[in-house]
């Protein structure tokens, strides 16, 4: 009996277990990791600025797209690093060289200088963009 770990004492064979909880908890975390990467899929590209509200926003995709910020105080952004003009223009270029038929995605403050929103869309359209959008946020319904 001594080092028997219950059961008969006739020698015969154990029978496996199969341990129902340690499974639960790999699925709990194979759940948890998958819900978190989802909502890391859909982040914005841009520095953080208050976006303008519209009705008639439509989701993006951004495979594909750079993104263009501009601050409420008229600071320029590449994806998340802010560049002078003169770097901004050289990025734009080397974009459209590398991806012509990429999109450019103007990020703008609600606050922002509404002239630097459209000096980047033009240069995005100079330079030879065809795709060039402003990101929103879709208002509620319930004003």
């Amino acid at each position: 009996m001594a080092g028997s770990s219950g059961g008969t004492t006739s020698g015969g064979k154990k029978k496996a277990r199969i341990e129902i909880i340690p499974l639960i908890d790999v699925i709990f975390f194979l759940l948890a990791t998958f819900v978190l990467f989802t909502l890391s899929l859909n982040t914005p590209q841009g520095v953080p600025v208050i976006l303008p509200q519209s009705e008639t926003g439509e989701t993006r995709d951004i495979n594909g797209t750079a993104t263009i910020s501009v601050t409420e105080a008229g600071t320029l952004a590449w994806d998340k690093e802010f560049v002078a003009l003169d770097e901004f223009l050289k990025r734009l270029q080397g974009f459209y060289a590398s991806n012509p038929e990429g999109r450019i995605l103007i990020n703008g403050d609600e606050n922002a200088p509404f002239n630097q929103a459209i000096y980047a869309f033009d240069q995005a359209r100079i330079v030879g963009f065809k795709k060039v959008f402003i990101e929103t946020q879709v208002r509620s319904t319930g004003h």
